[in-house]
């Protein structure tokens, strides 16, 4: 287990894929590369054991970061949770990682609070949305996800964990209402998509803009916007009209700068100047990530 674990940690340290998607966040780090690079050696050989000892099955999902894990092996249990999630490889564990083991969304984003009226953009396997249902069963999370590979993962993870409080949408959300073309070249579900870029291997999803993700719900107040969506945030939040922002209390997001002409510091501007007060994370891995939270001034200050 020992050398298994030594090879897990130089596989994490090399993979770039992986680098990108962390989210750890020290702001108070300068961009010292010493010191960077002894926190993210930190980051990584902790989350060894997080994964070994947070998930069943650890010889398994040692197995699965080695490339050696068997084609059957598809879930993964969380211990003290009694939640089952299926997953396509190591990327989803790693997402699940992310949100259950590291808590992301809690320490860069907001505690949730029962009867809180939740939207997830970008829901990917539903990490996020079965740890807000199962912590919170008279809440109401509306779970939304293009891709139909992670959509079906989506409904699954859904259904064997009896959350009824969950709903599932199979579609994009984006700056205008119509269909949105998916890039499925990668094969990693995961992997960034770039946006307004031609692709050779792709489908077309449905779309929606957020004013209308209210008005189809229908709901009157979202006590949190949760969007992952690899760039597109700009889009959704650039387009909506003011009157379907002052129905957001809590904005959580990762945000992704490069992806676009659009920066996370306009964002930071732009919601500002809409009545929120907004705190950033940055990655201090990679300059182009972090997270950003915002919360409505004046509005409803539990959590």
């Amino acid at each position: 287990m020992i050398r298994a674990a030594a090879k897990l940690l130089q596989i994490l340290l090399n993979d770039i894929s992986l680098i990108k998607r962390l989210k750890v966040s020290f702001p108070w780090l300068s961009d010292n590369p010493i010191k960077v690079s002894w926190r993210k050696g930190l980051y990584y050989f902790t989350s060894i054991f997080r994964l070994i000892f947070g998930l069943s099955k650890p010889v398994l999902v040692t197995r699965t970061f080695l490339g050696l894990a068997p084609e059957d092996f598809k879930q993964v249990k969380l211990r003290g949770r009694g939640l089952n999630i299926d997953v396509r490889g190591r990327m989803d564990l790693w997402s699940v990682k992310e949100t259950f083991l590291d808590k992301f969304y809690v320490h860069y984003g907001f505690p949730l609070q029962d009867g809180w009226q939740v939207i997830d953009i970008g829901a990917g396997l539903g990490e996020f949305s079965l740890d807000a249902a199962q912590g919170n069963p008279k809440s109401r999370i509306y779970a939304f996800e293009p891709f139909p590979a992670s959509y079906k993962l989506l409904q699954t993870n859904i259904k064997q964990n009896g959350l009824a409080n969950i709903q599932a949408f199979n579609q994009a959300i984006g700056a205008e209402r119509g269909s949105l073309h998916l890039d499925l070249s990668e094969e990693e579900p995961l992997k960034i998509r770039g946006l307004d870029k031609d692709y050779e291997e792709g489908i077309e999803v449905p779309a929606l803009t957020l004013a209308d993700v209210f008005e189809q719900l229908p709901l009157q107040q979202c006590d949190l916007l949760k969007l992952d969506c690899e760039g597109a945030e700009y889009a959704i939040l650039f387009n909506a009209p003011p009157e379907t922002l002052e129905k957001m209390q809590r904005i959580v997001m990762e945000y992704h700068d490069g992806m676009t002409e659009h920066t996370h510091k306009e964002l930071v501007s732009f919601l500002e100047d809409r009545g929120f007060s907004v705190e950033t994370f940055s990655n201090y891995v990679h300059k182009n990530l972090g997270y950003l939270r915002a919360r409505r001034i004046g509005g409803d200050c539990s959590g």
